[in-house]
């Protein structure tokens, strides 16, 4: 019986940053529907490998292909169509718009592709009550909570419906209360619509609600287990 196709697929991954190497030929899939927990210490490579993968920075070395297609091959402007369109991105603080409000926030993605802004704010409206922030659409995220902005800005990686979903330490800035409610909100949505997730931690507990772990080690997969 064959294998499934990867959705997503890096192969030998290279990046050094000045003269550290932070990626050392590092290779990952990422299938449709799964949740990948990506784990290390500090330093190991995670967010460099997050950032190529999702096509942020360009490897030096190495291969990444997404739904059949060469990121390397695609011009800048098609990455950008793809990160606004196809992939959602929610980094550790959230970095939502400080002057915007929750609702303008997660209505961005949408303006962005040329939503109307009334059928923008309505989607967007539907995304803040998924996430448990009906109520807080007029608030900025200096008058949020530190959970309230992070399920802002999943609200925001989601509301354009994406295939990928790349969640950098998306917990690493709350208590474990919040963090918990954050990844139960995030795990329900994608369970619900197929969205495939590849989840940057070093928390433990946090890996523990992916389908499947790597562990990067100085910028390489390592076996599970292996730390020295």
């Amino acid at each position: 019986m064959s294998r499934p196709v990867p959705l997503l697929s890096a192969s030998g991954l290279t990046k050094t940053h000045g003269r550290t190497p932070a990626l050392r030929g590092a290779s990952v899939d990422l299938h449709a529907g799964e949740i990948l927990a990506v784990t290390g210490a500090s330093g190991s490579g995670k967010s460099t490998l997050l950032h190529c993968l999702a096509g942020i920075v360009r490897p030096d070395g190495g291969s990444v292909s997404y739904d059949g297609r060469r990121l390397e091959d695609l011009p800048e402007k098609r990455l950008s169509e793809l990160r606004r369109t196809e992939f959602g991105v929610v980094f550790q603080f959230g970095q939502l718009i400080p002057e915007l409000t929750a609702l303008d926030n997660v209505a961005l993605p949408l303006l962005l592709a040329g939503t109307d802004r009334a059928r923008a704010r309505v989607r967007a409206g539907e995304w803040l009550e998924r996430f448990g922030v009906r109520g807080q659409e007029d608030l900025r995220p200096g008058e949020m909570s530190g959970g309230q902005a992070q399920r802002t800005a999943l609200a925001r990686a989601l509301v354009t419906g994406p295939k990928v979903v790349f969640a950098d330490e998306p917990t690493g800035a709350l208590d474990s209360l919040a963090g918990e409610q954050v990844m139960t909100a995030l795990l329900h949505t994608v369970r619900e619509s197929g969205t495939a997730v590849l989840l940057i931690t070093h928390d433990a507990q946090v890996a523990a609600y992916a389908d499947r772990e790597i562990q990067l080690r100085d910028g390489a997969v390592a076996p599970l287990g292996v730390t020295a």
